[in-house]
């Protein structure tokens, strides 16, 4: 197994089991009102004749809880990696030949077991199986019940291309108005940057540098994930990683991301010799301060934070070159640090651009 699979695997299973969730919440739901419109109309639903409710009611959780699960897996490990690596286009054909593909598959393992609850032991049950099958297919129910759930799919395929887009949770935060109003906010900020990028690209080309850095970028975000850190923005070949302070302090996240980063890199650079000729390294400052956070744009709406945090950061990471190391501690944030291995050593006071007082700075 590959380490960045690993890395995703909590992530992916925690959307797995959010998707298991929500799909048997609507499939109850669904269920609920289908039954009250047909006794609102004296009818018994197709399924509510095997005799015993606690049965009828646990062959429909199970399917639900079963379908639900099934989906996630593939909609996860399948269809949203395709909607990250292929066109649009191909995804979506993808998409629709698994969907129809699975959901007759679905439906035939769930008509076994209502079947298996129904059938009185008279006949062959593999007919009573087919016979059922047959209506099932052939009616307006399967219809309408195809198409209901291929809305559902492509409902729960775009909340993940939009929490793709603005980083997880980030699209819940808007969607509750958490930043509609800017608010005061305590983090941590690392910004990390591609040591020696003009001599990199210079050699790679524009096309092959932009895969390079597409590939580091996409092996180097599980960590940020699994670190608890969100991606605030890519600045060209630069990532720009914020915390809310105790997530960030806690376990030392923001600095084992970084150091994390750099062994899964040095793990990988046989193979980015192979393919580009070059292995990328990564610096970084990490500082904690007060930012402003908000929603700017109106074409395009986005969160952003700004204040002095983010400046000092910048200037703090642009002074690794400068005193030989790969990583920059503000001595605002080796304050918060817990005791652990970790021992951050004082760098001195350092003068940064654009700043009236000098400050001290780390490094391990």
């Amino acid at each position: 197994m590959k380490p960045g699979y690993r890395a995703y695997l909590p992530q992916q299973m925690k959307t797995v089991a959010w998707i298991t969730i929500s799909w048997t919440i609507i499939s109850m739901m669904q269920l609920t009102y289908e039954i009250a419109i047909l006794k609102e109309y004296g009818f018994n639903y197709r399924w509510s004749e095997s005799g015993s409710f606690m049965t009828y009611f646990l062959i429909n959780t199970f399917s639900f809880v079963l379908n639900g699960f099934i989906g996630g897996i593939v909609i996860v490990f399948l269809l949203q990696n395709w909607f990250r690596r292929l066109s649009y286009r191909v995804a979506i054909l993808y998409g629709i030949l698994l969907y129809v593909s699975l959901f007759i598959l679905l439906t035939c393992l769930q008509n076994y077991f209502v079947v298996d609850s129904i059938w009185d032991g008279i006949g062959s049950f593999f007919d009573a199986y087919i016979q059922g099958l047959k209506d099932y297919f052939f009616s307006y129910e399967f219809v309408r019940i195809f198409t209901f759930w291929f809305l559902v799919l492509i409902g729960t395929l775009i909340t993940l291309f939009v929490n793709d887009k603005y980083g997880p949770g980030v699209f819940r935060k808007f969607l509750l108005g958490k930043y509609f109003h800017p608010k005061r906010e305590e983090r941590i900020f690392m910004f990390l940057d591609l040591k020696g990028s003009t001599p990199i690209a210079e050699k790679l080309g524009e096309f092959k540098y932009f895969k390079f850095i597409q590939k580091a970028f996409r092996d180097m975000t599980p960590i940020i994930l699994r670190t608890k850190g969100d991606i605030y923005q890519y600045v060209g070949d630069e990532i720009v990683i914020s915390w809310k302070v105790k997530s960030g302090i806690t376990d030392s996240n923001c600095i084992q991301c970084f150091l994390q980063i750099q062994e899964l890199l040095k793990s990988l650079a046989p193979s980015y010799y192979e393919q580009f000729g070059e292995a990328p390294e990564f610096k970084a400052g990490i500082h904690v301060g007060n930012a402003i956070a908000g929603e700017v744009g109106v074409i395009k709406r986005e969160l952003a934070f700004s204040g002095d945090v983010l400046n000092t950061t910048a200037r703090i990471q642009s002074k690794c070159n400068e005193l030989g190391t790969m990583l920059l501690l503000s001595g605002d944030l080796v304050a918060l640090l817990p005791e652990g291995p970790l021992k951050p050593k004082p760098i001195g006071k350092v003068a940064l651009r654009g700043k009236a007082e000098s400050l001290p700075l780390f490094t391990l």
